[in-house]
């Protein structure tokens, strides 16, 4: 059986095809799948889907019409997928539901360290050689407030990280985790959260409850110099909101690897064209925000797990088995 892989990264490609060595043949894609590329499709049993695959109603009965009866989704998150559709239409649907939580939290604390040092303005200074040091004083986080809003397991990489740099623990989630407790994490409600923090971080899933959790009433609420960093999901911020207090001078930064409309230009090479999202074009010219392209994930031992997972979810599919990252299960 040849398998289709949509979305696939340059430097991920020998790591798939490695993977399902022995196993499968697999076709890799750069292009990632949604309403036009779907076509594509026909004829494969098993198509694998990135993070940003559109995977709604349309794309499904596209999918479904060629054949496909299995999508192996290459993330954690599944929001991008129409979950009642598939089950409608018989796809089975499986995810990866673990992999390295160290990538994304350690890459949260990149965005949050470069944006309160200054990382991106020095080093392009230097690289025309100016040294000056106006306007790159940051400040320590030993003794400030962090608050890190989902305390899973990525969340509670974080904590630990800001643990060790001496920071006071605020914590929110819908059940508290007791390693983050045993750190000295002090759960509250999000408003004093959002009040009290000197840095926040969104470790939360992107859910209908939790769809622009970070609205205009929570950005009001923040401290005017806070850090505000997400490396999550797009969607938890509601971003023109966050244009607007940027625009009113507030912030000391805001690191964003992903972004709410970023189907369709992440993971893509836009350089030569008109990007004609105008509120991602203003969210990047502010100098106090740093905008990465949905890379937290992107380490060598992350992806690496990611792959595994997506073989074995693969290998349980064609034996009939129903495995622990099963969303949708097969009917037949």
């Amino acid at each position: 059986m040849e398998i289709l892989a949509f979305g696939v990264q340059a430097d991920e490609k020998p790591l798939i095809e490695k993977a399902f060595a022995g196993h499968h043949d697999v076709r890799c894609l750069r292009v990632n799948l949604d309403e036009d590329t779907a076509p594509i499709a026909a004829g494969y049993e098993i198509v694998s889907s990135s993070v940003n695959a559109d995977l709604d109603h349309r794309v499904l009965q596209t999918l479904a019409a060629g054949g496909t009866q299995m999508i192996a989704q290459r993330s954690t998150g599944f929001n991008n997928i129409d979950l009642d559709v598939a089950e409608r239409l018989g796809i089975t649907v499986a995810r990866v539901s673990y992999y390295s939580p160290y990538s994304v939290a350690e890459f949260a604390w990149t965005l949050a360290m470069a944006v309160n040092r200054r990382i991106v303005r020095a080093s392009i200074r230097t690289r025309d050689f100016d040294f000056r040091l106006d306007g790159l004083m940051g400040r320590d986080l030993r003794g400030r407030t962090v608050g890190v809003l989902g305390t899973g397991k990525i969340g509670e990489a974080f904590t630990r990280i800001a643990h060790g740099f001496g920071m006071n623990l605020l914590g929110w989630d819908v059940a508290e985790n007791p390693a983050c407790l045993d750190l000295g994490m002090t759960y509250v409600e999000k408003e004093r959260l959002f009040a009290e923090a000197d840095l926040i971080s969104l470790h939360v899933p992107l859910l209908p409850a939790t769809q622009h959790l970070i609205d205009a009433a929570a950005l009001k609420a923040m401290k005017d110099d806070a850090i505000l960093v997400n490396s999550s999901r797009g969607g938890l911020i509601d971003t023109e909101a966050l244009v607007a207090e940027l625009r009113a001078g507030r912030f000391a930064g805001v690191g964003l690897d992903v972004y709410e409309a970023e189907a369709g230009l992440f993971f893509l090479d836009k350089s030569l064209e008109v990007v004609e999202d105008d509120t991602l074009a203003r969210l990047i010219t502010f100098p106090n925000v740093l905008v990465t392209s949905h890379q937290a994930y992107y380490t060598s031992d992350a992806v690496g797990q990611i792959i595994d997972t997506t073989v074995q979810n693969v290998l349980d599919y064609t034996a009939g088995r129903r495995g622990e990252n099963v969303l949708v299960p097969r009917t037949a």
